[in-house]
């Protein structure tokens, strides 16, 4: 069972955004990612618990972030609730759904589990997705479209063994950045705004089905 700790910044400008202390493994219906997030002074800011069926599809979704909550899974699309579970805000809870196969943020937790829903192919064209953004510091929900591309996949020597880690080309279409992102097992390696700064035990490897 993997457990570290992600650092987290603005990719844009590089401003720290705190850091995300997960834990995450493979079980036989899937994949289930927790974390605790704290902000550049330590204080809590979140919390993500993510679980995906065996072929990556969200099957329980919750975040929380400041005075919001957003829970969700994939049923005819992608259905969720958005809450203020504390009553600070007075606002009523919404729901949404659209025809979407997954969900994404800033969580280095929605990239393992966008790269085990579309798992594409080393060398071949790009593969589209449409996915929820669910965007801090609100978790306010909007649609993104993406393309993923499987572009290497190295083997790295560690004190464990090989570690095999896949680089990933990812563009977004509405804006056409372009990003890298690498990926060993269920461990994000680094990616925009994200770098993994201590992980306890090796990366678990998924069992192709």
């Amino acid at each position: 069972m993997p457990r570290g700790r992600y650092s987290l910044h603005d990719p844009h400008d590089h401003t720290p955004l705190g850091e995300e202390h997960f834990h995450c493994a493979p079980g036989p219906s899937g994949w289930r990612y927790v974390s605790q997030l704290t902000g550049p002074d330590g204080d809590h800011r979140g919390s993500v618990d993510l679980a995906i069926d065996e072929l990556g599809r969200p099957i329980r979704m919750e975040l929380n972030a400041a005075s919001w909550q957003v829970r969700g899974a994939a049923i005819d699309g992608v259905t969720w609730v958005r809450t203020d579970p504390t009553g600070t805000e007075a606002t009523e809870a919404t729901e949404g759904n659209i025809a979407a196969p997954g969900f994404t943020g800033t969580s280095p937790a929605f990239l393992v589990a966008t790269a085990r829903l579309l798992r594409p192919t080393l060398g071949a064209p790009a593969t589209r997705v449409r996915l929820l953004a669910l965007t801090d510091p609100v978790l306010a929900p909007r649609t993104v479209d993406q393309a993923w591309a499987l572009v290497a996949r190295q083997e790295h020597p560690t004190d464990s063994g090989l570690l095999l880690v896949d680089e990933y080309q990812v563009s977004a279409l509405d804006t056409g950045e372009v990003h890298t992102i690498h990926i060993a097992g269920d461990v994000v390696l680094s990616a925009p705004g994200i770098e993994l700064e201590h992980l306890e035990t090796p990366p678990s490897a998924f069992e192709e089905q």
